[in-house]
């Protein structure tokens, strides 16, 4: 599927709503295929997230994404950078790198979703990730607001985005499969250290973004 990105998209910010599923690994950073701004290090591991997102209509847009992202510190601020993105949205392919600089490339989304399950994959020409989630009790009360502050580079200049998610925090039971000859091989035969969900979130991206 080529990367089509000559469309138009929605001006920032972005109001979605949705779920994610997010699974964290620790992998050992001589193993990451990705070079980003200074990681956060356990020892010689890395912490990487990985992320089946599902943004309902009703929302700027609305679409299906698979997502990496690891945790930087970058002038004595935590954030957020994400080095492999994909969607099955052109525009937000095209609004996601010209506004913000987030890498995204365009993939095929297969996915059944319940109220207390989903199964989703992701492909390009060949498998990429798939997983299988059941979702369990709730880890805090309410919908709290979790800050995702999130720093990119592009053709060497800095964008920081300041966004956030509110949704119903809750346990994942999940299972995941990386394609070992695919674009997150380095993930294969890992085993996630946590696992959550965001459920019936509300998402504002690019509310507040600095591009010195």
């Amino acid at each position: 599927m080529s990367d089509a990105v000559d469309v138009s998209y929605p001006p920032e910010p972005w109001f979605l709503g949705g779920s994610l599923c997010v699974s964290v690994f620790l992998v050992p950073i001589a193993d990451l295929p990705f070079a980003t701004l200074p990681m956060i290090r356990l020892g010689r591991h890395a912490i990487v997230g990985a992320a089946f997102a599902n943004y309902a209509p009703g929302g700027v847009l609305a679409y299906d994404e698979l997502l990496v992202a690891t945790p930087v510190v970058v002038r004595g601020r935590a954030r957020i950078t994400i080095p492999q993105i994909w969607v099955d949205s052109a525009e937000s392919l095209a609004g996601g790198r010209a506004l913000w600089g987030i890498p995204k490339h365009l993939a095929t989304f297969d996915s059944t979703r319940t109220t207390d399950a989903a199964t989703v994959s992701a492909r390009t020409i060949g498998p990429i990730a798939a997983l299988s989630a059941r979702f369990g009790r709730a880890l805090l009360p309410g919908s709290p607001r979790l800050p995702l502050p999130i720093e990119q580079r592009r053709a060497g200049r800095r964008i920081v985005s300041h966004n956030w998610a509110a949704g119903r925090l809750t346990a994942l039971h999940a299972r995941w499969t990386f394609d070992p000859d695919g674009p997150l091989g380095y993930l294969h035969g890992r085993r996630p250290v946590a696992n959550f969900a965001v459920r019936d979130a509300a998402i504002v991206f690019g509310q507040r973004v600095e591009r010195p």
